[in-house]
Parts: C-alpha cells; sequence; structure tokens
C-alpha cells in the first residue's frame, strides 16, 4: 500500500512541483507522488510551540546571517513531493532567491511538531523522515508538546538519521550549531496554559 494510504488526497488530478508551489497561499495541502494530500491541521497547542521554536531559532539565526521559515514554506523534497515543514532554518550562506516560490535547497533544520492524530504521527515520524534525509537536512527535531519530549536527528554518512539527543528538560545546546540553546523548562511553561483541558462540556452551565 502506499504512502498516500495515511492521508486523504485533496484534489485526484496529478500536478507537478511547480503547480503546487504556484497555489494560492490559503489553499491547504502538501504534494505526495504528484497528488495533493491533506496536510496537519494545527492545533492552538501546536502553533504555540511552533512561534516559541520561531522565535528561538530567529534570535541565532538572524544575526549571523540565516533564516527561519514557518509552515508557509515549500520545499521540494523530490522530483514528485512536496512538504510544509512547521519549522525550517537556514544557516549561513544558504543560496536562497527571494522571488521562488518553492524551494529545492535542504535546510540546516527542519523541525516538526508531533500531534495526536496517528495518521500525522507515522507521516512525521516515518515518511517525512525517509523524505529529508533524502533532501539532505542535516538535522531533523521532533516536538512532541504532549509527552515534553524533544527529539534531535542528525544525517549520518549513510544517509540516515542519528538519534543525537532526547531531551525533557533543562537547557540543551544543540550540537553542530554553536551557541544554540533550547530552554526547554521555559517552552513548557510558556504552553502549561495550554495543556488544562479541563473545561465544562457544553450544556453543563445550563445554557442550551
Amino acid at each position: 500500500m502506499g504512502s498516500t494510504a495515511t492521508a486523504e488526497i485533496l484534489r485526484p488530478e496529478p500536478m507537478t512541483l511547480e503547480q503546487w508551489a504556484d497555489m494560492e497561499e490559503d489553499q491547504p495541502g502538501e504534494l505526495l507522488d504528484g497528488r495533493l494530500v491533506e496536510e496537519e491541521v494545527p492545533t492552538t497547542l501546536h502553533e504555540a510551540v511552533v512561534s516559541w521554536l520561531i522565535e528561538v531559532l530567529r534570535g541565532w539565526a538572524r544575526p549571523r546571517g540565516g533564516w527561519v521559515f514557518g509552515s508557509e514554506y515549500k520545499l521540494g523534497v523530490s522530483a514528485r513531493r512536496g512538504r510544509k515543514a512547521d519549522v525550517c532554518m537556514y544557516a549561513p550562506g544558504a543560496p536562497l532567491r527571494g522571488r521562488d516560490a518553492l524551494s529545492r535547497i535542504p535546510p540546516t533544520v527542519v523541525v516538526e511538531v508531533l500531534s495526536q492524530r496517528p495518521r500525522d504521527v507515522r507521516r512525521d515520524r516515518m515518511e517525512k523522515t525517509r523524505e529529508y534525509a533524502r533532501f539532505g537536512v542535516r538535522w531533523y527535531w521532533l516536538v512532541d508538546p504532549d509527552a515534553q519530549l524533544v527529539e534531535l536527528y542528525e544525517l549520518g554518512p549513510d544517509g540516515y538519521y542519528v538519534q543525537r539527543l532526547p531531551a525533557s528538560e533543562g537547557k540543551v545546546r544543540v550540537p553542530g550549531l554553536d551557541g544554540l540553546e533550547l530552554d526547554l523548562d521555559a517552552l513548557w511553561a510558556e504552553v502549561a496554559p495550554l495543556l488544562d483541558d479541563d473545561e465544562p462540556e457544553r450544556g453543563e452551565s445550563g445554557d442550551r
């Protein structure tokens, strides 16, 4: 069974990377084997974690001449596959072109924030792991806000990712990116209010 089984096909007609790149910004979807498929629907918690990561990564990258992009930045990871990572960072010197709607240049770091849907977890842990490795992304980070866990994987010389660091607390210095530090205690403290799901069910207060 193909990997399209893990995501709903939004448009049955085949698309090229260029057609996908030219879609309107408000049209969702990633390109998988030439078909437009659904992408992850982010929660408030998910977006809060993404926002924090962008702020931290940008604070490190911009003074050094690097770039950080959010979830609408399109990556052509292969000839027929296009992905939109939650966060991606380019180290200084990446030959980016400002008017391109699609990047075929692998970022230095790609981050995916895991959701609770099994379909999305499979996509981030299996499909995208293979795709980003083949694309040449040096660092692949997985962030699980529910488990309060961050996993850092580095691309090895054999073309596969090796886990360099699993961490859940404290200040983590990122190997290979001098001066980049993740304060995980600060991250979890910031999003803690969003982890409280003990809201009254609709109708409990007597309102109809």
